[in-house]
Formats: structure tokens, C-alpha cells, sequence
């Protein structure tokens, strides 16, 4: 039976056409509305990546994150790490120069025209061709190898369709999509380093690994998501690596993440007041335990205990850290011990990848101050896993788009939403379900998901949909994370 994954090569041409294609759903996308759209006096996320252009274009970088008359910490306050504001200075450059008006200090709060709007989404497509697509496309290389060198065990065809999947889920996820180019945020930034990351890892380049994660984290905090396990994988290979064997490799990958720390907050490191002013702005644990609906245990669990009020910030902040800790623990674990001594000795890259997922799930699940769009982070492992993992890496994502429904459904682009999740189900669900069975033919997987993907899946949209009307507005279903915790322990 013929499915999408027969009409695309295996060459750059292909390559190239599913690319650009991504880039037209991208545009496509932001066309319709976003984040805030005419809702005076706050508007919404739009607005606060456009304040935050103002502000760094208008103020010098020591003042950035420093309370003033016009740097207002009651509207949108820059609260993101300090590479966050360097390429908003760099964004607002670029609006300046289109429309001048639209970066005006304090004037320009509120700011929308059509023309702005044009150029604002711009830079987030150029975010997209800049970080996020050429780390994919470096991640797919390194994970599942060059076109003309199927991994060991597997069909030439077998390789094929594992890229192709693996791309075709990391370009066109709907909820990364609508979140960057309908919602409105950079986050293809931070996640394009981290995939850039994984990939300098699994080619071996652990230095450079370590640097890009940290760029990753000096982008956005939300790259904590995935620091155990970036922390567990680099442990295991400096206490299993031949060549670079323990406190050698420690202290240089140490030194590494030092210098590139440095560099992101040289402008803040003059005193200790200014280092604890930005980290005070972005870690904001005043928010408290959870904000709007977010999916995750918390907040399903708030029905029948009422966290908040119940207990004390600090008393929850340390409940949020162990549990988190604690669901993290047995794919860290992992890691760190290496494989049986006749498997290599050390941790693998697809254990690292699986590390990576329940790492960002246990955060999601767990941890202090998550929002609904912090779904994003688990999702890029998962996706990239989409050649060994087709199944989980099809549904997980329209579930995740799902959860975050109310949200978009306010920002207006239900209908986004919807194409976008068309789209995914379409290219997707014939061609992993067909690459499941044959990966089940083929014995490369250790457990059979294609029954998982026939029954499953349907069942889970179902019992979703039935969550968001009937219970809360934003809903998942804690078992994916459980699920995903014992077979990240897999290789």
C-alpha cells in the first residue's frame, strides 16, 4: 500500500521541497491572528516580544532588566536570559529600520499595524531558517545517518522512512507551529540550539554540545527542562569515555559551560546586584505553582487538593523540585551507569534522546511554575525519535496541540489549530503506522507499538475531548508520562 513516504526522496532536492514547504505552512500561519490582537491595556504575548524590542533598541543592556519610569516591571518586563534580549535588540533593529514608530519608547506601547505585524513574523521565520531547520536537519544526519548509509540492521528503505518521518515531525509539529507563528514567541530558537546540541553530542562533539545546551539555556530557562538529562548523558560518557576519562572531561566540559555563561551576562557580571536583578526577573517564583490550566499534575490534582492555598510557596517550590527530581531519576540513572559492558560501556544516543524526553516530561509533570506552552520542550525529542518511536511520535503531538487549546482558541487561531492538526494527522498517521510494522518485522524495536497506534491513539483524542468539555479546559493524560519513563530505560 502506498503512502506519503513513497512520493519523497531520499536527496536534497526532496529535502529542500519539504522544507520549503514548511515554510509556507509557517507563513500560512501567520496570517491569521495572534497573541493579544486588540486587547488593550496588556495586549499579550505579541506585545510583549514588541515591548521587549523597544526596550533593548531604546535602553543600554545594563538597564534591561532594571525597574524604571519607562521600563515599567507591571508591563511586560524582559524575563527571559539575557541572549533572549540580544536577539530582541537584533529584532528591533530590524523593525526600526521597517517602521520606526513601532519601536518608540513607551510611545509605542500597544503598537499594531499590518506592516509591523508583516515584519514581526518575519523574524521568526528567520529564526526558523537560521537555528531551528538547520539543527533539524543536522539532528536527522547524525541520528539516522546520510542517505546513501542506512544505519547497521536496517533496509535501505527501513532508513529512509525513519528520516523522512523524523523530519517531517520536527518541521511541521502543529503545536511548535502555531505557537511561534500564530501565538507569537521565539522559542525555534532555543529549541533549535538544543536539537543543535543533541546533535554535536551524538557526533561526538560533547564540548560543543555542551556550549550549544548552554546557549540553549542563556535563550530561554525553560531549557532546564532538558538539563538533567543533557547533565546525566555528558556524566556517563566522561566516566565511560576512553579517551576523555573523569575529572579531566568533567573540568573541561565545567570550563565550557563557565565561558559560555560569561560571555551571555558579561554585561551583568560588573556586581553582584546586577546578576541577582536579572535572575530575580526570570525566575519569577511569586507567579506561583502553576499558571492558567496547565496539563499536568498539579493542576489535575487541584480538583480534589488545593495546592495553593493549602500550602506555602516555598513549602511547594520544594515539593515540585524533589517530585521532578525524583520522576528524572531512572532515566538519569541510565545514563550515568553506561550500557552492559558488551552494548559499548557508555550511554547511547538514542538512550540520550529517550533521557531527553522524560527529562522535559518530568518537568512538565512536576515542577514549579509550568505553562501550558512548556508542552513544546518534551515534544522535540519525542518528534525526533519519530524514525524509532513513529507512534507515540504521531499522537503526542496532537494531543499536545490539543492541550493547549483554550489558549489558542483565545488568541484566535482556533482555526490554525485545526489545519495545522489536519495537516500533521494526514502526513503522518498512514506512514508511521506502516513504518511501526515494519520496524516490528524487522526486530530493530525492543516492544510493539503499532497496536498502540491502531487503538490507542484514537482512544486517547477521545478521552481528551471528553476532559477539556467536561472537566478542565486543558486536560493530558498523566500515563503518557509514565508510559514514557519505563521505555526511556529501553535502548
Amino acid at each position: 500500500m502506498l503512502n506519503l513516504l513513497d512520493f519523497v526522496g531520499d536527496d536534497r532536492l526532496s529535502t529542500a521541497v519539504v522544507v520549503l514547504l514548511a515554510i509556507l505552512v509557517r507563513v500560512l500561519t501567520g496570517l491569521a491572528s495572534y497573541s493579544g490582537a486588540g486587547d488593550a491595556p496588556k495586549y499579550g504575548d505579541y506585545e510583549a516580544q514588541r515591548h521587549w524590542m523597544e526596550l533593548t533598541v531604546n535602553l543600554p543592556v545594563t538597564e534591561w532588566y532594571t525597574d524604571s519610569p519607562v521600563n515599567n516591571a507591571s508591563y511586560w518586563p524582559l524575563d527571559y536570559p539575557p541572549l533572549s534580549g540580544y536577539q530582541s535588540w537584533l529584532c528591533g533593529k530590524v523593525l526600526r529600520a521597517v517602521e520606526p514608530a513601532s519601536v518608540e519608547l513607551v510611545r509605542s506601547h500597544g503598537y499594531e499595524t499590518p506592516s509591523s505585524k508583516i515584519a514581526m513574523r518575519w523574524t521568526v521565520i528567520a529564526a526558523d531558517l537560521l537555528v531551528y531547520i538547520p539543527a533539524c536537519l543536522a539532528a536527522i544526519h547524525v541520528f539516522y545517518g546520510a542517505p546513501s548509509s542506512p544505519s547497521a540492521g536496517s533496509s535501505s528503505a527501513t532508513a529512509h522512512r525513519a528520516r523522512t518521518l523524523a523530519l517531517l515531525a520536527l518541521l511541521f509539529s502543529p503545536a511548535a507551529i502555531i505557537i511561534d507563528h500564530g501565538h507569537f514567541q521565539y522559542n525555534n530558537i532555543s529549541l533549535g540550539l538544543t536539537l543543535a546540541a543533541a546533535a554535536a553530542i551524538g557526533s561526538g562533539r560533547q564540548l560543543l554540545g555542551a556550549a550549544l545546551f548552554s546557549a540553549a539555556l542563556n535563550h530561554k530557562q525553560m531549557a532546564l527542562f532538558f538539563a538533567p538529562g543533557f547533565f546525566a548523558h555528558l556524566l556517563g560518557w566522561a566516566l565511560h569515555s576512553e579517551r576523555h576519562r573523569g575529572v579531566l572531561a568533567v573540568a573541561k566540559l565545567g570550563l565550557v559551560v563557565i565561558a559560555t555563561f560569561a560571555a551571555c551576562w558579561a554585561p551583568y557580571l560588573s556586581s553582584k546586584g546586577a546578576v541577582l536583578q536579572v535572575l530575580t526577573r526570570i525566575f519569577p517564583v511569586r507567579r506561583g505553582l502553576y499558571e492558567d490550566y496547565v496539563a499536568n499534575w498539579w493542576c489535575a490534582s487541584s480538583l480534589l487538593i488545593k495546592w495553593k492555598s493549602r500550602f506555602s510557596a516555598p513549602v511547594l517550590l520544594r515539593a515540585a523540585a524533589a517530585a521532578t527530581l525524583a520522576a528524572a531519576a531512572p532515566s538519569m540513572a541510565h545514563q550515568i551507569l553506561g550500557r552492559p559492558r558488551g552494548g559499548g560501556g557508555g550511554p547511547s544516543r538514542w538512550g540520550f534522546l529517550r533521557c531527553l524526553a522524560n527529562s522535559a516530561f518530568a518537568f512538565y509533570m512536576f515542577s514549579y511554575q509550568v505553562h501550558e506552552k512548556s508542552i513544546l520542550l518534551p515534544l522535540l525529542p519525542v518528534t525526533l525519535l519519530a524514525g524509532r518511536e513513529p507512534s507515540l511520535a504521531t499522537w503526542l503531538p496532537l494531543l499536545a496541540a490539543l492541550s493547549m487549546f483554550p489558549l489558542l482558541d483565545r488568541d484566535g487561531v482556533a482555526l490554525p489549530y485545526v489545519a495545522l492538526c489536519a495537516l500533521y494527522g494526514a502526513v503522518m498517521a498512514g506512514p508511521a503506522l506502516h513504518h511501526a510494522r515494519q520496524l516490528q518485522r524487522l526486530q530493530v524495536r525492543r516492544h510493539d507499538d503499532t497496536h498502540t497506534s491502531q487503538d490507542g491513539g484514537a482512544g486517547m483524542c477521545i478521552c481528551v475531548c471528553a476532559q477539556h468539555y467536561t472537566l478542565q479546559p486543558s486536560t493530558k493524560p498523566l500515563f503518557l508520562f509514565l508510559r514514557y519513563n519505563y521505555s526511556s530505560l529501553e535502548m
